[in-house]
């Protein structure tokens, strides 16, 4: 489910809907629940600074259900996490599009891919993927997916 609690930045809900449904399929999630909260800065910045002791606005929080000790590796990259999640709430993901689509210029990328690429991050991360700590793990995984899901770099 994706809700748009902000109003800075217009954008279609229905397409990052069908990518989500896209990135659960790709990761045998199908049955599994997720909410993706399009936020303003300012509520993204308070966030991340309540959560991560970090000042200002990111582009993208998530928030797991649960506390993974380890990856749950989707079966798309040899894990075993295949259709044994029936009903299972994985978490909350938080993205400021503003903060997005000030990225996406930066780097040149297209501020609807932008989304794209932070929502299949977000859901990395309720897996318990952690860039910060897995020595290029996450990254990896996220560079496949990005391939098959036909999201440039």
């Amino acid at each position: 489910m994706i809700l748009n609690r902000q109003r800075a930045t217009r954008l279609a809900r229905r397409p990052l809907e069908l990518f989500l449904g896209r990135v659960k399929s790709e990761l045998g999630l199908q049955d599994a629940d997720v909410t993706v909260c399009l936020v303003s800065d300012a509520e993204i910045a308070r966030m991340n600074e309540t959560f991560r002791k970090k000042k200002g606005p990111t582009d993208v929080l998530s928030f797991p259900a649960v506390a993974r000790g380890r990856p749950r590796r989707p079966a798309s990259e040899g894990g075993p996490y295949k259709q044994n999640n029936h009903g299972e709430y994985l978490g909350d993901i938080a993205i400021s599009p503003a903060t997005a689509r000030r990225y996406a210029k930066k780097h040149g990328r297209k501020f609807s891919s932008e989304l794209r690429v932070l929502i299949l991050h977000g859901v990395l991360h309720l897996l318990g993927y952690d860039h910060e700590t897995d020595r290029g793990e996450m990254d990896r995984v996220e560079r496949n997916l990005r391939k098959r899901l036909g999201l440039a770099r």
